[in-house]
């Protein structure tokens, strides 16, 4: 078993979708979009990252001509109660799969039913980067059109990512922290990660290697970010996201910044907005495989 690969699929099972799901997504969605969503095929699966068995889940989206695009999806949160269950996994993955993707979401190390100890920015990173090999072994997927889209923590990790590997053709965070090292101990964020510090290593180099803001000269000018956050949000404060637009502003790197007014963490209440916004920054960049903004000084 320890020969294995990393990101080899061990088990597969599918997952139906849940009554309280299915009264949810027909309130939210238009009859046509709910048709699509109810298409979706989800699974559980299992699969090998560094010697552990990890789960997540896999969402298919309705039949159409393959290869499809695929996404990797970053939940975010800490602890057993943030580890997606059958009903948040519809809700997320679901939702972009019915768009005509195909989405995988890891549980990471230690939650969700996966070996190994929690992590927060260091083997749970290796845990989603190594969902990168598992797509190359699904036929049905076209490794040259792949996105990310991450959430809080998710969005963390996706920054963390993005410095190692130029294979996303776009990204999206929504709501993320993008500098723990100027955060105050006291901050709902930064006593979350507390609670995952190694206490044999240095604490202000672990922020730093967690803190996009630090290193974002090292993002793959490649990968166009779209970076989403709320105006009310108290668990990260929006102020994060604005230096992290600011500095990719100052570094010409290919960006654009929506700050919801009067949305909380989770983009409550704009979810059917954002879901717009995240679906066009997929489409057109990953699935058309659109040229790559210009940036700079141009124009008039």
């Amino acid at each position: 078993m320890n020969r294995l690969r990393n990101g080899t699929l061990l088990e597969s099972q599918p997952v139906p979708m849940p009554a309280t799901t299915r009264n949810i997504m027909r309130r939210r969605l238009s009859p046509d979009a709910f048709a699509r969503f109810e298409q979706v095929q989800m699974y559980a699966i299992t699969y090998w990252s560094e010697g552990l068995r990890i789960g997540g889940f896999l969402a298919l989206p309705p039949p159409a001509a393959a290869p499809y695009p695929a996404v990797i999806f970053n939940r975010g949160g800490a602890g057993p109660r943030a580890a997606l269950q059958a009903e948040g996994a519809f809700q997320y993955i679901g939702t972009i799969a019915s768009w005509g993707y195909v989405v995988i979401a890891s549980n990471y190390r230690g939650q969700g039913g996966s070996e190994g100890t929690e992590e927060w920015g260091a083997g749970d990173v290796r845990d989603a980067m190594n969902l990168l090999p598992l797509i190359e072994q699904l036929g049905y997927v076209d490794t040259d059109r792949l996105g990310l889209v991450g959430g809080s923590r998710g969005g963390m990790m996706a920054f963390m990512m993005l410095r190692r590997t130029t294979a996303f053709r776009a990204a999206v965070t929504i709501g993320a922290p993008t500098m723990l090292h100027r955060c105050s101990p006291q901050s709902p964020i930064r006593r979350t990660f507390g609670r995952f510090l190694d206490p044999t290593r240095d604490i202000e180099q672990q922020l730093r290697e967690r803190s996009v803001l630090v290193w974002a000269n090292e993002l793959p000018r490649t990968t166009p970010l779209l970076i989403l956050h709320g105006t009310g949000d108290r668990r990260v404060e929006p102020e994060q996201s604005l230096h992290l637009a600011l500095e990719l502003q100052r570094l010409h790197f290919p960006y654009k910044l929506i700050l919801y007014d009067n949305a909380d963490h989770i983009l409550a209440g704009r979810r059917s907005e954002s879901d717009y916004d995240i679906r066009w920054w997929l489409d057109h960049y990953v699935r058309d495989r659109a040229p790559l903004p210009r940036t700079g000084p141009h124009g008039a």
